[in-house]
Parts: C-alpha cells; structure tokens; sequence
C-alpha cells in the first residue's frame, strides 16, 4: 500500500465521518474534498473542478430545472389531484395506491420534489378526510426512492453508475434497461409496506407545523356583476380547489347552510375562506379580490375572475401582471405591545393604507377548534392576538418599515407572481413528455434531451431564470462536484486496483452469488450513512475493476452499485428524502431500523439471486 492509497483513504473516512455527523453542511464538505485532493497532489486543478463540468451533473442540474418547472405551474399537484378517490378506502389499500403513484411519477421526476408535494396532498387528506399521515408519509419516501431506480433519469444516482461505466467500459445504460428490475423492487417493497404498515404510526404532531403548510382565514364579498351570482357553491372554485375550505356564508348578517351544496351565491354575501398561501396568490393574481379602493371593507369578487382565466382581456392580464410584479407578500408575526393587536382586518385596512394592505391572518389556535365557534361575526372571528400571522401586501421601498418595528417580526417575504395557467401547465407537461421520448428513444443521449427540454421551459417562460436561481437545490450539484474528483484521485492512486486485489484474493474461488452480495451488502451498508450519489461515485469504479478481475461482465456489477446505493432504507441519513420525512418528527429512528431494514434484507436477497442469474 502506497502513501498516495493511505492519503486517499484517509480522505474518504474523514468524508464518512463528517456526513455521518454531520459536522458541516454538504456543500462545505465538497469544497473541503476539492481543497484536500489539490494539497496533497492526488488531483491536478483541471480534475479538482472537473466534477462541474461533468455530464452527469449537468443532466442532473437540467432535471432539476424541469421539476422545478413542473411544480411550479402547478402541474404535480395536477396530476396527484385525483387521489382525494382514496378517502373512502381501507388505509392499507390507501397506503399501497399512494405508493405506487408516487412510485410512478418518480420514474421521471425529481423524488425530492414529488414527496415535498405529496406532503402538502397527504396535509389536504389528513384535515378534509382524516387519512393518517404517519401511514403514508414514509411508504411514499421508500416509493420514491425505488420508483426513480426503475429508469436512467429517475434519480440522480442512476446517472453517475451510467457517466462512471462509460468512462471505464465504454457502454452506457440504457434508458429502460433495467426498468423490469426495478419495479420487481418496487413490488415487493409495496406488499413489505402492506404487511407492516401497522407498525407505522398514526399521527404525531401537525404537517402545517413544519411544512409551512399553514392556512390563512380572509373574507370575500360578493358583488352583483361577479360570476359567482346566482352559482351553486359546490360548483364554485372554492369547494374545487382542494385547499380552500368554505368556512361560513352570511347573507343579510345571517349564517347560511353550507351542507346544502345547491345554494345559490348571490351579491353582497359575505364569504370566510380558510386557504393555503399557494390558493391565496392564486386568487389574488387572478383578481378575486379588488385590493386597489381603499373604501371597501372587505376583498371584493370582481367581474373579471374565472378560477381558469386571468380577466376577460389581454388589458386586464397586463394589469395584474403589473400590479403583482410591484408588489410582494409579508408574513408578520404580531408581538405583545403591537398596535394592532385587536383589530381586524377592515379595521386594519384603514391603519396601513397607502404602506400596505392587508390579505388574510394565520390563527396561533388551530382551525380545527375555532371551527365549531364560528357564532362571532367575522369581524370577531379574524381579530388579531399575540402570536397571530398577518400576510400583507405592499411595496418594496415599505419593507424596512416593517423589519425595524419592534411589536412585529417579518416571518417571510413572498414576491407576488403571476398564477401559472392551465396552458402553462399542460405545455410543462408535454416538455417533460417529449424530454423523456427523446431518452427513451434514443433521439438524443439523455444530456442532449434534458438540456432540450430546459430550453423549451425557458423559452416558453414555464419557469423564470430567477426562480431557477431560489429553488434549485445547490447543495446536492456541489456535492456531486466535489465527489467526483474524489473518484479520479482513487483511479490515480491506484486504490481502486488495491482494493480489487484484495477483494479478488478474498473472493477467489467464491461462486458468483457470494461475488455480488457481498458488493451489494457493502454499497448498501455504505448508503446508509454517507449519500447515495457519494456512495456510487465510490463504490461504482471497485464494482467495475472486480468484475474485470474476475473475468466477469461488468453489467450486473454496474446495476448492483446502482441499485445498493439507492436503497438507503434503514437509516434516514442516506438519502433525501428520508431525511425529509425523518425531520418532521413523526418517525423514530426504529420506524427506519425494522421497516426499512426489512424492505433492504429482502431486496438485498432478491438483488443478489436475479443479478447474479446474468453472469
């Protein structure tokens, strides 16, 4: 063993033990890689910085983008709406729907990405129909993870096997290769889940709490030229939108009957509204409340509100266009001392005009015990208290004004946007579509077809350059870019080989069975504390160089690593969306350790017989 494979080793255990720990951030982890392979020479400059030119990282920032595009017109959501189907069936069947949906769409979309918007659909089925969220919240994790194994762009570890086996054999994966493997995987995973999803708790603690999914009370008034006259209103908008809920309707100062889904709306009624933030822009960049006269007491339902459109005319379009690109959004948390603590909102109205305007306010009480108090004006009902969020709109020049006060606190600032319409939506839909012909087909590599299909969401505007900038999760292309090189300095040092060398003295002889277990309990060992991707970028040269060793098609030992190092079931630290799940505090560690050990030793088995079957 050489001083440069001792360096190198050393390099890759201070690796495991800092995103064991967690000691740093990913990010400061990759920098601290790049910055220990130039100082000890196992690197030159050009492969230090070689890992953000990589095409695996670049298809994988572009697939990011997509997804991006995806959620942000709305169209996941879209897709996952039907789901609300599920509020009358047995939660196991329940639990095994979501997981194969959720396992479905993560064949083509970013996984992270479809389980932060299956959160915020498990939220809508926990409040409207009293689905446990601790019964499908995890399932949808692991389906996620097994359901992005089944194809080259389901997650981003797929993509460095396929980048890392081109390099060293010269053959890629392809697209659907092994597609039917992975959703063996997933199959048996789901009846894993449907045996043990007893085990799964039931509830424990509030997904708004600590998704941000919190829902905000604010007052329509209906006014005579609005569509809404003379409409059902379980026909309208707000009984469709999933994340709005009618919570009253006066009419001449009197309560109406909202079980009688026939009611007609008509003009002057008076509206409370529970809703998300997300419905809340949506229905203020479509102008279902005029917040332009400084008179009216409360949002009016102008004329030129459809749920679909975005007013009658191009004029109107560019008016509200206008008026939310000037503006923006500030969540205030009101402190004790704060004057406007008693008040409501029409109230407020008139203290902030011109500074601001005020939407909607977040109750500290839970909805679910005011809702059977709902005898109080509404007036009553939205006064403000200590710990109550106040959502206002106002310019940029009156932020300051807000962030000196010392009886409020700016929680979060929300630029106001224009809703995404249904044309954007369905035309992200058809990008991603064709994007994964293109792959699929073999048009284009799947580089040429992911930075095509980002193109055309650029240029067709279904995402802007500055929202690309927000969301984009940087952490992870940094990360990728730092364990690159890492991977080119083994293949320098020569430790790779070294390794390959003592696992072909240990494994002389050994039937290839053992041959591909042992990789496979190793790779997956490895997933469970280190990130999947870093494990891959390891894992993958060694799975590589042993079959070359043993005489041996390199094949399954490529799918092997792939596979290994995306299954991170029993701990939540391997992969993301694990810790996703694991930080919202409804799951303990032993959630991970008996279900999600279970779920890796029968894959593990299973894995190990079919791979070896192709050897």
């Amino acid at each position: 063993m050489t001083i440069e494979i001792i360096g190198v080793f050393i390099i890759i255990a201070a690796v495991i033990i800092l995103f064991a720990f967690e000691i740093f951030p990913m990010d400061k982890i990759s920098f601290c890689i790049i910055a220990a392979l130039l100082l000890t020479g196992l690197v030159s400059p050009e492969e230090a910085v070689s890992g953000f030119s990589n095409k695996a990282v670049i298809t994988i920032l572009c697939l990011m983008i997509l997804a991006i595009g995806l959620e942000e017109n709305g169209a996941i959501s879209y897709l996952a709406k039907g789901l609300k189907i599920l509020k009358n069936w047995p939660v196991v069947l329940a639990t095994v729907a979501i997981m194969l949906i959720a396992g479905s769409i993560s064949a083509f979309v970013s996984s992270t990405a479809v389980v932060i918007v299956f959160i915020k659909i498990v939220a809508e089925l926990r409040e409207k129909y009293q689905l446990p969220p601790g019964k499908l919240l995890l399932p949808i994790s692991f389906a996620s993870i097994l359901g992005g194994s089944c194809t080259l762009m389901g997650t981003s570890t797929n993509l460095l096997v396929s980048n890392i086996a081109v390099r060293y054999t010269g053959e890629k994966l392809g697209f659907f290769e092994f597609s039917l493997m992975g959703i063996t995987f997933l199959g048996i995973s789901v009846g894993i889940i449907a045996l043990f999803y007893r085990f799964l708790p039931i509830d424990n603690g509030e997904l708004s709490d600590n998704y941000d999914l919190d829902r905000y009370l604010l007052t329509l008034t209906i006014e005579e030229d609005s569509p809404l006259v003379d409409k059902p209103i379980g026909e309208s908008f707000m009984y469709k939108e999933v994340d709005i809920t009618v919570l009253r309707l006066s009419r001449y100062g009197y309560d109406q009957n909202l079980e009688n889904h026939d009611l007609l709306i008509k003009p002057n009624d008076v509206i409370l509204l529970h809703c998300s933030l997300e419905n809340l822009q949506k229905m203020r960049g479509e102008g279902y409340f005029d917040i332009d006269v400084a008179e009216k007491d409360q949002f009016k339902s102008t004329k030129n509100t459809q749920i679909k459109k975005v007013g009658s005319s191009e004029n109107d379009s560019a008016k509200n266009t206008d008026k939310n690109d000037e503006s923006l959004l500030l969540e205030l948390l009101l402190l004790p001392g704060s004057k406007f603590l008693g008040r409501n909102l029409t109230e407020l109205k008139t203290m902030l005009m011109p500074r601001a305007i005020p939407l909607a306010v977040n109750k500290r009480k839970k909805l679910r015990i005011l809702q059977n108090r709902l005898h109080q004006s509404n007036h009553e009902f939205t006064k403000l208290h200590v710990g109550d969020r106040l959502l206002i709109q106002t310019k940029p020049e009156y932020v300051s004004n807000f962030e000196n006060s010392n009886s409020l606190a700016v929680l979060n600032q929300y630029e106001g946007r224009t809703p995404a319409t249904p044309f954007k939506r369905n035309l992200s839909i058809l990008i991603l579509v064709v994007t994964i012909a293109m792959a699929a087909t073999g048009v284009f590599e799947v580089m040429t077809s992911v930075i095509t299909g980002t193109l055309a969401m650029l240029l067709f505007k279904c995402v802007e350059l500055n929202r690309i900038y927000e969301k984009i999760n940087w952490q992870i292309i940094f990360l990728l870019a730092g364990m690159i090189p890492l991977g080119i300095a083994m293949s320098n040092a020569k430790a790779d080989t070294w390794i390959t060398e003592e696992l072909l003295t240990l494994m002389s002889g050994q039937q290839p069975l053992f041959i591909i277990g042992l990789l496979f309990l190793t790779t997956m060992v490895l997933s469970s504390v280190v990130s999947n991707n870093a494990t891959a970028i390891i894992m993958a040269p060694i799975g590589i160089s042993l079959a070359s060793g043993l005489s041996l098609d390199p094949k399954p030992f490529i799918l092997c690593v792939m596979f290994a190092a995306n299954f991170s079931f029993f701990t939540p630290l391997g992969y993301q969306t694990n810790a996703l799940i694991y930080s919202m505090g409804i799951y303990k560690f032993k959630h991970f350790l008996v279900i999600g050990g279970t779920i890796s030793i029968v894959l593990w088995f299973v894995g190990t017989l079919l791979l070896s079957a192709m050897l």
